[in-house]
């Protein structure tokens, strides 16, 4: 009898939403599966959020397993195939979805699909045109608010658009995407305020006027508005995430967020 393993990968944004694909067009067997021929695994690979320029690593953790194949945005990697992937000296290209496809023989079992977001400050040294041409856009419609306000910044944060529909009240009510800027618990959760700064402010600086932003803080607080949110003074929560809302014509590449006011 054939063995099956319908095809699910699963993209988890830490904002409190999941958007999930998946084929599950054939039955399954009533017949127990022996799970000794598929790989077990035991350490899913975490989302990062790197500095321009550094590295950054995921890893996998399996058992029962002898092969390993990385991805990134569901295209297979040119000979990672080990259970960690480093991505030596991250730029913008490397903004994505990485998961890795586990297998013993023949038999592959998929992982999470991991979220990569890659920073910049003002001034970072730029790793592509592409990164600069990006900053100059986003310092064509953040750089009047940026200089205008205290604390540090602007922090541009690029994320991987991710297609899915829903709706949530008025605020950022329907939409047809997401951006998710986030941090691992290990790289302190999400971005903290600078002391003493009276308005704290992240907006996204491509341009766009169809899109909501949504500020999320460790504590529970959040708030939403079109293109800019401001976190009142003294924040409520230690460190904040954001999410852009897209209505309408989701953008397939990194897309970044500005933020003015915190610590990277």
């Amino acid at each position: 009898m054939n063995k099956h393993i319908p095809h699910i990968v699963s993209l988890a944004a830490i904002t409190g939403w999941i958007v999930i694909a998946g084929n599950c067009a054939q039955a399954q067997s009533a017949d127990t599966l022996d799970q000794s021929e598929f790989p077990t695994i035991t350490a899913q690979p975490v989302d990062q959020a790197v500095t321009v320029g550094s590295n950054a690593v995921l890893s996998v953790q399996a058992n029962n397993a002898d092969g390993y194949q990385w991805l990134c945005n569901g295209v297979p990697l040119d000979g990672q195939t080990n259970s960690a992937l480093v991505i030596q000296n991250a730029g913008i290209s490397n903004v994505g979805l990485y998961s890795c496809a586990v297998s013993l023989g023949t038999e592959a079992v998929p992982t999470r699909a991991a979220s990569v977001n890659v920073e910049t400050t003002a001034g970072a040294t730029l790793a592509s045109a592409t990164t600069a041409s990006a900053l100059t856009a986003n310092a064509t419609t953040s750089g009047a608010i940026a200089a205008s306000l205290p604390g540090g910044g602007p922090i541009t944060v690029f994320g991987t658009p991710l297609l899915g529909g829903g709706k949530q009240g008025t605020c950022p009510g329907p939409y047809a995407g997401v951006v998710a800027y986030t941090k691992t618990v290990s790289q302190g959760w999400g971005w903290a305020p600078i002391t003493g700064a009276t308005v704290l402010t992240a907006a996204d600086g491509s341009g766009r006027t169809d899109t909501k932003v949504q500020y999320f803080g460790a504590y529970g607080d959040n708030g939403c508005a079109q293109t800019t949110v401001t976190i009142p003074y003294p924040p409520y929560s230690p460190v904040y995430r954001f999410t852009i809302y897209f209505t309408n014509n989701v953008p397939t590449n990194a897309y970044p967020i500005v933020l003015t006011g915190f610590n990277q």
